[in-house]
């Protein structure tokens, strides 16, 4: 076998330095527990609120309404509202899911609000006053946008449509992007919505 020279031997010790860095870095990730993205029940025993702060990667939603444990949930970027309900417990018996797109996407600041099915079968309004408070941009549905002063079928379809094509919204100034809402019309939107 051929000598090693000096540099030969230093530039091995550093390859072999980095890997014994680079094998206990992966040595001590795989023993951090991980986080659990549990769905229903699983999701219900394993997950608990958090106080709110800013973590890179992760959106802040406000789950209310008809879920078994509504608050404050931190959620990966790119979560849906599916998500956001199943990490608050789940629907509760009386939840009406089909009033609300569970396929849209979470966007940072959002409340999902779960409405409840009404004894007759409709949507009961969610607390005092009912359809007198505000109505979550983030679950509104085009019935619902409806009711506000100057928005008929076309523009509540579209502002639906442009919430899901843009993964939801953080704030109601984004509806100035929505054809057919003037300044007006955004008046009466920051009125009767809340992002």
């Amino acid at each position: 076998m051929p000598e090693l020279s000096r540099s030969q031997l230093v530039v091995y010790a550093a390859v072999a330095a980095a890997l014994l860095l680079v094998g206990a870095r992966a040595i001590r990730g795989e023993a951090s527990p991980e986080p659990s993205f549990a769905v229903g029940a699983e999701a219900a025993a394993s997950e608990e609120s958090f106080s709110i702060g800013e973590q890179s990667g992760d959106l802040v939603v406000h789950v209310a309404g008809a879920v078994r444990r509504p608050g404050v949930y931190r959620m990966p970027v790119g979560s849906r509202v599916d998500d956001a309900v199943s990490r608050a417990g789940g629907a509760a018996p009386r939840a009406q899911l089909e009033a609300i797109n569970l396929a849209a996407r979470l966007a940072d600041g959002q409340q999902v609000v779960v409405p409840e099915r009404a004894p007759g079968g409709g949507v009961a309004a969610i607390g005092p006053g009912g359809e007198e408070g505000p109505i979550s941009l983030g679950t509104a549905t085009v019935e619902q946008l409806e009711e506000i002063e100057g928005i008929g079928p076309v523009t509540a379809a579209a502002i639906v449509e442009f919430r899901d094509e843009n993964g939801g919204l953080s704030s109601i100034d984004q509806l100035d992007q929505v054809s057919g809402i003037g300044p007006a019309t955004m008046e009466s939107l920051r009125a009767r919505l809340q992002p």
